[in-house]
């Protein structure tokens, strides 16, 4: 892929961030659940937008994470760090969220997270 195609398609993809961060908000009470993927790992934080407060946070770099990925791949590990963050909710009493795919495409990592924090008892 040649550096300028590299290069829109990061464009695209702030575009498309941007659109959906306009309709979506996080509060005290239903935090906005926010994904970030890159090459290699998986991010995924519950904000309070309205004081700009990270509630919890999950990544696969953790120890727990960084095991998971030579088992079962970045799906499984992406799986394992939705259901860390929906433990981590659950020990702050939360159980609502809004779910902020951050421009990404809701398939594969991002909805293997997704799939794994409903499981573990988060709502959105």
């Amino acid at each position: 892929m040649s550096q300028s195609m590299q290069k829109m398609k990061a464009v695209r993809r702030l575009r498309r961030k941007r659109h959906i961060r306009h309709s979506v908000s996080g509060s005290a009470a239903r935090p906005r659940l926010s994904v970030y993927r890159s090459l290699t790992n998986i991010y995924a934080q519950l904000i309070d937008d309205d004081t700009g407060r990270t509630l919890a946070a999950a990544g696969s770099l953790e120890e727990a994470g960084a095991n998971a990925s030579k088992e079962g791949g970045k799906c499984g590990t992406a799986a394992l760090v939705g259901t860390l963050l929906a433990q981590r909710a659950k020990e702050h009493g939360i159980t609502k969220a809004v779910f902020d795919r951050n421009g990404f495409r809701f398939h594969g990592r991002v909805k293997a997270l997704a799939d794994a924090a409903r499981k573990g008892g988060l709502e959105f």
